[in-house]
């Protein structure tokens, strides 16, 4: 098995790429297990901030590291809240604060118009310097719901409504959120890659 380094402490985190990559002989540590310092998100972008993330936690440990970023989008806001998407109403803001200041912000709004979308974005970089780090990004379409509903998830999933399900992310059976969502999406599509990559992408 070769050893990866997931810039997250979130266990459950762990557990869903380790269940994607794991066939592929890749076993996913916790930057947390090495005590890496969180990385300060200061990109503009969700890629860039993968980056930042990925490339901070194979400076601390010496091995690959693989970091994602995701936020929700949101049309009718400008893209808000986007990277910013952990802290909306404020850097100590937890889940429920955020999701009722997005819910304030789009009030007035009209449900044609509350269209929106989850973004993630997985980088992976075989050491610090690595010139070709993969990218993998993809995003999941819906629309924002007047108030929330469903207990599963987190974050915003209560009142993001998938219009494929009828229901919001917070309603649906962890298997489906799990195949539909934009982080099942991108790494679905980081597996694919590493399958069909002719040049080996794990350190020895």
């Amino acid at each position: 098995m070769h050893q990866w380094i997931l810039a997250t402490g979130n266990p459950g985190k762990v557990r869903e790429f380790a269940a994607v990559l794991g066939s592929l002989g890749v076993e996913i540590r916790p930057q947390s297990a090495f005590g890496v310092p969180e990385a300060a998100e200061t990109g503009l972008t969700f890629i860039e901030n993968a980056l930042i993330k990925a490339r901070n936690a194979t400076q601390h440990t010496g091995l690959p590291a693989l970091a994602d970023d995701s936020g929700l989008v949101v049309d009718a806001l400008g893209g808000a809240p986007g990277i910013y998407s952990a802290r909306y109403a404020g850097p100590d803001a937890d889940d429920q604060r955020n999701l009722l200041q997005l819910l304030e912000a789009m009030r007035d709004i009209p449900m044609e118009r509350r269209t929106a979308r989850f973004v993630c974005a997985l980088a992976l970089l075989r050491h610090p310097t690595d010139p070709m780090p993969v990218l993998c990004q993809a995003s999941w379409e819906g629309r924002i719901t007047f108030e929330p509903s469903g207990s599963g998830g987190f974050g915003y999933d209560p009142v993001f409504l998938v219009p494929t399900e009828h229901r919001t992310s917070a309603e649906l059976a962890p298997e489906i959120k799990n195949r539909l969502s934009h982080r099942g999406q991108a790494l679905a599509e980081l597996a694919q890659r590493l399958k069909l990559d002719s040049t080996p992408l794990m350190a020895d």
